[in-house]
């Protein structure tokens, strides 16, 4: 069934249809909210208000973009309400970082390459974190959740050249923040 379909049942009050719609997007939504927060059940927590609200919202859901754009929105949205009330920061535990398994390998330089990557990928979600609000959002958007530019825009509800450069300033002050952890290449 197409995405239109269910919100069209969902309208109707089919909770079958929008708990389609939840698991298309549920992925999605939780890492967008885990790449601000870094601790999976508040991920979690926020991820399922965000289906609430839309849920509640959802007759007055317009249609002119697509129902993963509206509720991206929504997320993000609700995220950055999260963030501004939250006074606490939140710590990573070294077991949350990994993004799954390891390749199995005995190899003492293979688990070597692996620790360095593991520490490069933990150095630069912590100094993501320092970034201002709107550059972490725009960076998370399109570089983690690899959405296209006009996508980022409607999401965020400005125009595809403020996209444009809100990225490369974020992308110049994360490699700015980065620079002592690069290697001689600025990798």
């Amino acid at each position: 069934m197409d995405e239109k379909t269910l919100v069209e049942r969902s309208r109707d009050g089919r909770r079958d249809a929008f708990e389609e719609l939840v698991r298309m997007y549920n992925r999605k939504v939780f890492a967008l909210a885990y790449g601000f927060v870094r601790d999976r059940a508040t991920a979690d927590d926020l991820a399922q208000e965000v289906f609430l609200k839309a849920y509640q919202a959802l007759p007055s859901f317009r249609a002119e973009s697509g129902f993963g754009t509206w509720v991206y929105r929504i997320a993000v949205n609700h995220i950055k309400d999260y963030l501004r009330k939250s006074s606490r920061r939140r710590t990573v535990s070294l077991d949350e970082v990994s993004e799954g398994p390891a390749a199995v390998d005995d190899g003492a330089e293979t688990r070597v390459r692996e620790h360095d990557e593991e520490n490069r990928r933990r150095e630069v979600f912590r100094v993501l974190e320092t970034l201002p609000p709107k550059y972490r959002m725009i960076l998370t958007l399109r570089d983690v959740e690899g959405l296209p530019y006009e996508e980022v825009a409607r999401v965020l509800g400005v125009a595809p050249g403020t996209v444009d450069s809100r990225l490369f300033r974020a992308r110049r002050m994360l490699r700015k923040k980065m620079n002592p952890y690069l290697g001689e290449k600025g990798e």
